[in-house]
């Protein structure tokens, strides 16, 4: 049907990828850092005598999301190299597009396969240890004092989703070898992180974060959980940093994925 062709795309991708055993694998391992944090809450519920070290607060679950950014990026590498490029590999493109099928439905498919797997480490696993802090506590004490936890883990979460997804996609997009899609993305993950390194050692400040795509990140997320940011980079900047990375993604990807479309 027009307009749901996305969903197919999406459903085709996300079962051809947990139907691989070593993917599969991943994403439980991506879950240690959650079965690690509930022992912590449950030993804090239940053993007064421990609580002042293991009290989880909102920093827990920054920490936690933090720690899920590895996951986060090698789940990128692994479902979203070749979203694009093992299309146009096989000359696929061209095929999907020539039929009733809108560049965005083609490219909101491919994103929607990467984006749910990033969620599945990150948003799914958050949420669920708010709600175990609530069901070992027996108390809503500590959720009524944090409720802005909930929209926190959902936004910090989803934008990093969104960032990941469309920064992969846009590679992927313009290269028909998913190895080297791959390589690209880890290089600029790495060269803008040593990149703010290098200056800080020169500078000494901490404003010049804005050039590595993780700091950026981390600078924004830190205000969603309404920590102190780590940098001194204004966090606008570093939003602004974002919203132009995935600004600039999108764009590839309507240069780059064309075709014959045919709307109905």
């Amino acid at each position: 049907m027009p307009g749901q062709a996305w969903i197919v795309i999406a459903r085709a991708g996300i079962l051809n990828m947990i139907r691989k055993r070593a993917f599969l694998g991943l994403l439980l391992i991506g879950w240690g850092n959650f079965l690690v944090r509930a022992v912590q809450i449950y030993i804090t519920a239940n053993y007064p005598q421990v609580a002042p070290m293991f009290a989880p607060s909102a920093e827990t679950f920054r920490n936690f999301l933090e720690q899920q950014d590895f996951f986060v990026f090698i789940v990128t590498i692994y479902a979203g190299a070749g979203l694009i490029a093992n299309d146009r590999r096989a000359n696929a493109l061209q095929v999907y597009l020539s039929k009733p099928l809108m560049r965005t439905e083609y490219i909101f498919g491919k994103a929607a396969i990467l984006f749910a797997f990033i969620l599945f480490v990150t948003l799914i696993p958050g949420l669920l240890l708010l709600l175990l802090q609530v069901l070992f506590a027996g108390s809503f004490a500590f959720l009524s004092k944090n409720l802005f936890l909930f929209p926190a883990i959902a936004v910090a979460a989803v934008l990093q989703g969104v960032v990941a997804t469309f920064a992969m996609l846009a590679l992927s997009s313009l290269s028909k070898s998913a190895r080297f899609v791959a390589i690209l993305y880890a290089g600029i993950v790495f060269f803008t992180s040593a990149i703010y390194h290098a200056m800080l050692a020169i500078t000494g400040s901490t404003r010049v974060s804005w050039i590595s795509l993780g700091a950026n990140l981390t600078q924004v997320v830190d205000v969603i959980f309404r920590l102190k940011p780590r940098y001194a980079t204004p966090w606008p900047v570093s939003l602004i940093v974002i919203l132009g990375l995935v600004a600039l993604s999108i764009s590839i990807l309507e240069r780059r994925v064309r075709g014959v479309e045919v709307v109905t």
